[in-house]
């Protein structure tokens, strides 16, 4: 069943610069119970299109234009913020890219945990406490009675990253966004918040969005996955057909970029591919393909007129004209 969908929204930026389309026309749908992969490189506009379903687009100088984001019947993008904040936290959490500069550093974990309680669930401060402590419990953080009364910087990364997670959890959200969710994680830290997200996932029923450029993380946890360039949707499909049917030659990039293990001692010495250039600014976007400055199998046409997304099979979608029929 579809809970969130995304259509056709467009954010931009304004300043003395010009107006940045960082959301530029991005539709995709996000289905109850599923993991949903949102990557791309950074500037690509993934933090934004989830800055944008939660409300807090910075204004000024950015501002949503154009578009709708309907959940549960209703158009997010037309309610009041008073009415955002009794949906945001509570029916629609989110987990930051560093815990380090989401959590205040000035009040205990277990006051910043217990606040979801009191705010959405009308719990008085004790027993706003006990369930904070329930939480630190689930999300696996050892001595959670007395972690709950510790401050940000007295816990490690890892544990920090748990922390968010138990207070983007605590409500029981229906759609739970992870910007970046391991970023700044050392590896064996990072598979562990992965299982983690999967597990409680699985306990809660809470649909997931995952952001990242881990091309990794997103076949280690989605379902299905939109690739995201210079604010666009390039193309998006579930997960196995996505790594076995690659279409974009911009998502054919950031495959082959990955380094394979154990290559060297199989005897396969193959070069890191890299995608030559870099991400177009967007005060200045190019006026038909985003990626046709960058892309190995640029034709005429791409420079002069912008393709639309183009259904394939199996549900894949890809906005090339390699995939149109017209050359």
């Amino acid at each position: 069943m579809e809970l969130l969908k995304v259509n056709n929204l467009k954010t931009c930026f304004f300043s003395r610069k010009g107006t940045a389309k960082a959301v530029d026309g991005v539709t995709y749908s996000l289905n109850s119970g599923e993991v949903l992969g949102i990557v791309g490189e950074s500037g690509c506009g993934k933090s934004v299109t989830a800055q944008s379903i939660m409300g807090i687009v910075p204004n000024p100088p950015g501002m949503i234009v154009g578009g709708e984001i309907l959940f549960d019947g209703q158009d997010l993008v037309k309610l009041s913020p008073k009415q955002m904040r009794l949906i945001r936290g509570n029916r629609i959490a989110m987990i930051f890219q560093e815990p380090m500069t989401s959590l205040n550093p000035v009040f205990t974990i277990g006051d910043q945990i217990s606040e979801m309680f009191v705010l959405h669930r009308k719990y008085t401060q004790k027993q706003a406490m006990e369930a904070s402590i329930d939480m630190l419990a689930r999300v696996q953080i050892p001595s959670p009675h007395k972690r709950v009364h510790e401050f940000p910087h007295q816990l490690s990364g890892g544990m920090r990253q748990r922390a968010m997670i138990a207070m983007a959890l605590s409500c029981d959200p229906e759609i739970l966004i992870a910007d970046e969710p391991t970023t700044a994680l050392d590896v064996t830290v990072q598979a562990q918040i992965l299982d983690l997200m999967i597990r409680l996932k699985e306990d809660f029923g809470t649909a997931v969005q995952v952001i990242t450029h881990d091309m990794g993380v997103i076949a280690e946890m989605a379902d299905r996955i939109v690739v995201m360039y210079a604010g666009r949707v390039l193309e998006e499909a579930n997960t196995i057909e996505m790594f076995q049917n690659t279409l974009h030659p911009y998502t054919q990039g950031l495959l082959k970029s990955i380094p394979l293990l154990g290559s060297r001692t199989a005897g396969k010495y193959r070069k890191l591919t890299e995608i030559k250039g870099m991400i177009p600014s967007l005060y200045s976007l190019p006026e038909g393909c985003k990626f046709c400055d960058r892309c190995p199998h640029v034709m005429e046409l791409c420079r002069k007129q912008e393709p639309q997304l183009f259904h394939a099979d199996n549900g894949h979608s890809v906005r090339c004209w390699l995939h149109s029929g017209e050359k």
